[in-house]
């Protein structure tokens, strides 16, 4: 071919390339991801072993010191309010006590001496045989006596007080717990002597994981059983959660409430509490991984089994633990949801596998 048909024939060529369509470009391969499916939380029935403890419990001390002459009671009496419990050597109080009246006695005859005088004073004063000065020192006498009198009276008041420092009496119904000093033992001022706990209120103290007290609030009602009769079964709300865990054990204790207990709650005896899940609402808790957050709200990307595509979903979530999250809403048993790198993925995204790393 000659180069003049060369050149006529280019510029043919050149359109009819124009009109030919243009090459598609290939569609983007399925991401692998990694996914579970979603099944609710299957909760086993949670027990903890604890103490049966007294829910009221007060130390027995003497206001005053001195020598313990008397202990009426030991461990594992049972006393009624306002029983004589101990008593010291009272001896120097009882001694105080009759100074105090002796001064008082004095006191006031001083004061009957003082107003007879005045009143007499004050009978010349009107007749005129003395003069109002000696009616006026009268009257600032009697009231000095008389203030001796209001004083020597507190003082007998307050030395009978002292008195009543040595004997201690039960301040309600219940048993003694506990013994800290024997008769002929010196004792000081708020050294216990006795510990006396109230019988009509018990508490199981029990120390619970931290992911346990996560779901726990007062009220909650547990099944207590004494280990030694398994029989025995009650009913016990939750009355106290302990403000922060044991800086050892790191766990959290708890103290169940029992009223009137049946005989088998001996105190110091051990008890099982338990706690069974809730088997109307299915529990399901997903990898934190599986989150997706922006700000304060939340998301997770299902899988569309017949698609391969993920698609993002609000969800709304609960307490975590362990690395998982309860989820309140938002999600069903038996739906697929990615599990990782959720924070790369794009809506409507097609996806390969199901649930195993590609």
């Amino acid at each position: 071919m000659s180069a003049l048909r060369r050149l006529v024939a280019i510029p043919a060529l050149l359109a009819l390339a124009a009109c030919q369509p243009a090459a598609e470009a290939p569609e983007p391969a399925p991401r692998p991801l990694l996914s579970m499916l979603i099944e609710p939380a299957v909760t086993a029935e949670a027990s903890f072993v604890g103490v049966v403890s007294p829910r009221i419990s007060v130390t027995q001390s003497f206001r005053v010191g001195g020598t313990l002459v008397n202990r009426a009671v030991g461990v594992g009496d049972q006393v009624r309010a306002g029983a004589p419990l101990a008593d010291l050597d009272a001896t120097t109080l009882d001694l105080a006590v009759e100074t105090a009246r002796a001064n008082l006695q004095a006191a006031e005859a001083q004061y009957a001496n003082a107003a007879g005088a005045e009143g007499r004073l004050r009978a010349l004063t009107e007749s005129d045989v003395t003069t109002v000065a000696n009616l006026q020192q009268a009257e600032q006498q009697s009231a000095a006596t008389l203030a001796n009198v209001v004083q020597a009276r507190s003082r007998l008041t307050q030395a009978t007080e002292q008195r009543s420092y040595a004997s201690l009496a039960a301040p309600f119904d219940g048993v003694v717990t506990a013994v800290g000093a024997e008769p002929g033992a010196v004792v000081a001022a708020g050294q216990t002597v006795l510990t006396v706990a109230r019988t009509d209120a018990r508490d199981v103290v029990i120390d619970v994981p931290e992911s346990f007290v996560q779901n726990l609030e007062v009220g909650t009602v547990f099944r207590v059983a004494p280990q030694l009769s398994p029989g025995t079964v009650v009913d016990g709300a939750l009355r106290e959660i302990a403000p922060e865990a044991d800086p050892i054990t790191r766990s959290w204790r708890l103290k169940i409430g029992i009223d009137d207990p049946p005989p088998q709650f001996w105190l110091g005896t051990t008890a099982t509490a338990s706690l069974a899940a809730a088997s109307t609402d299915a529990v399901i808790r997903i990898p934190e991984t599986a989150i997706k957050r922006a700000g304060d709200a939340a998301s997770v990307w299902v899988v569309d089994p017949a698609a391969n595509v993920v698609n993002a979903r609000p969800v709304e979530l609960g307490a975590a633990a362990d690395g998982q999250v309860e989820v309140r809403s938002g999600l069903t048993a038996g739906e697929r949801i990615a599990i990782a790198g959720v924070n790369s993925l794009n809506e409507g995204q097609r996806v390969a596998g199901e649930g195993e790393p590609q």
